[in-house]
């Protein structure tokens, strides 16, 4: 099975500090670029889900297991184990390193567990989670408030694959933060979680959605830290900056602070003036001519989709416009221009993957090339206008809505380009464009979790993800039974099943397989790229100078 849809039995453990073990944090400082804004310390929510937030704050936010630089899942033994105590149903046992300790001194407990369930399971809709992937399938997170033990059992025949993805890093925020802000007293909130006390809920769905956004004038007490990095200062230009934490119980992270940065106009210029140690970006934003010999770059693929995501309202809520635009896209031409091939992927995201070809049914060939007359019959001939966004400035993108313009005005389709660095998912929520041309739920990067199960939500009912409004039972079906499912012969018919419906619908239209660009300054070391949303991140504790 590829890793993607692989559960926790495959994951390798994380080698100690790569051999730098015991090494003490330095007085350096580096600076990391990263593709999108910084706007949440929550990146389980909708908005933090497609910001730079993962890059930034992976070993911030440590968790049972992370994604290593394959993708692969890596069980990181410094904040816990995980343990398979039953099949059916499926039940794990969750424990808690004993030395696991916020920065602020307070213990790390399973009262995060009841959360991060909470939020991402569906059950209590004033979340604004990005995913209930795998969460909604838990039964109960047996929990005593403040310890460091858990019991996870998932519903009767409902033995999620990819359970490793659940309570990983970035996927947990600090409870106590929440029983202090709300005055509950130690537990509170978890206690409330498990009893079902309705208006209580509400107010911690509240303070989840809002307690951790990132502002220059934030509290840095609601902000703690349980990983090597903690979150030292909010910048006023979007930047935050990282120092090592002193309550981290493993192996000390080997630079002492890290400031992390959505890119911007001046990108090309810190890179060429050096002010840039490391960059994360998706390929096309940096020009080859704009790097100097004092980096190393490598380009790699994503386990990302670059797509059009439309709007659940305004132009294009009629299955007929989204239709039109679809088919004077021409994709052949975007992606030749990329020098990658078209993407037909709907539900499996994996790259590399047997069952990619499971997808290419028959309804997605009409959608190869450009088809003016088809694109006009489908809006009976009568002129559209399309408000069409991005993250900008970006090259790349810039280029690909030149390219859909000057298709779709031969078909009487006007595009408007929207580009802009606050466009995003908030942009398509308040019908401030029409398109949203990103990666999966609105990611200005890589928005893969790494697991196709998972990254198939974004088009599931009721996802926070699923940008579009897009709503089918059949497809809703079949995502549910991908995430259960391992036999290839069975995974193919669903995906090919998925595929028909959702060509037919068009709440979405891939691209390409998102490419990404790392640079590293050459007297950097074991910066290594990753193809998920976590980016170059993944091990920044790790990071060190020659």
């Amino acid at each position: 099975m590829p890793v993607r849809f692989r559960a926790l039995a495959g994951a390798v453990v994380l080698v100690a500090g790569f051999g730098l073990t015991g090494c003490d944090s330095s007085a350096d400082a580096v600076d990391y670029i990263v593709d999108g804004a910084l706007p949440t310390y929550n990146t389980a929510s909708v908005v933090g889900a497609a910001s730079g937030a993962p890059q930034a704050f992976s070993r911030v936010q440590t968790g049972f297991n992370f994604r290593g630089p394959d993708g692969q899942v890596v069980a990181d033994r410094d904040f816990g184990t995980v343990s398979v105590v039953g099949r059916a149903p499926l039940t794990l046992d969750y424990k808690i390193n004993d030395s696991a300790v916020y920065s602020d001194g307070k213990p790390v407990t399973c009262d995060d567990m009841v959360l991060a369930w909470a939020a991402q399971s569906g059950q209590f809709p004033a979340f604004d989670a990005a995913s209930r992937a795998g969460y909604a399938d838990l039964a109960a997170v047996d929990c005593t408030p403040g310890q460091k033990r858990a019991r996870v059992v998932f519903v009767r025949d409902r033995a999620v694959t990819d359970y490793g993805q659940l309570f990983a890093a970035t996927s947990m925020l600090p409870a106590h933060v929440l029983d202090d802000a709300l005055s509950l007293g130690d537990g509170g909130v978890a206690k409330a979680l498990q009893t079902g006390d309705g208006p209580t809920i509400d107010k911690i769905a509240e303070a989840w959605n809002t307690t951790w956004d990132l502002k220059p004038d934030a509290d840095l007490k609601r902000f703690p830290s349980a990983g090597p990095y903690k979150l030292a200062s909010v910048g006023k230009d979007g930047s935050i900056t990282l120092a090592a934490n002193d309550k981290w119980w493993g192996a000390k992270p080997v630079i002492g602070k890290i400031t992390v940065s959505p890119r911007g106009a001046d990108l090309a210029s810190r890179i060429k003036s050096g002010k840039a140690e490391i960059v994360d970006v998706a390929a096309g934003v940096i020009g080859k001519d704009d790097v100097p010999a004092s980096y190393t770059r490598k380009d790699s693929a994503s386990d990302d989709i670059q797509q059009l995501i439309f709007a659940a309202q305004g132009a294009l809520a009629d299955p007929g416009a989204r239709r039109a635009v679809a088919l004077c896209t021409p994709r052949d031409a975007i992606a030749a221009a990329v020098g990658v091939p078209v993407s037909n992927a709907r539900l499996n995201t994996a790259s590399d993957d047997s069952l990619a070809v499971a997808e290419n049914v028959d309804a997605s060939g009409q959608f190869a090339a450009a088809d003016v007359d088809g694109a006009r019959a489908a809006v009976n001939g009568q002129p559209l206008t399309v408000r069409m966004g991005y993250r900008g400035p970006d090259v790349r993108l810039a280029s690909v809505v030149a390219a859909i313009t000057k298709s779709c005005a031969a078909a009487g389709i006007t595009v408007q380009e929207v580009a802009s660095p606050t466009v995003g998912v908030q942009s398509l929520r308040a019908n401030d464009i029409d398109v949203l041309l990103s990666g999966g739920g609105g990611a200005a990067g890589s928005g893969s979790s790494g697991s196709s199960v998972v990254d198939s939500y974004a088009l599931h009912s009721g996802n926070g993800n699923n940008l579009s409004g897009y709503a089918n039972e059949r497809v809703d079906g079949v995502i549910a039974a991908l995430a259960i499912t391992t036999d290839p012969k069975e995974q193919a018919r669903l995906l090919g099943e998925g595929a028909t419906v959702l060509w037919g619908d068009v709440p979405t239209l891939p691209l390409y397989r998102q490419q990404r660009t790392l640079l590293v300054t050459n007297d950097m070391t074991l910066v290594r790229a990753n193809p998920t949303r976590w980016g170059a991140g993944w091990n920044m504790d790790r990071w060190g100078n020659k």
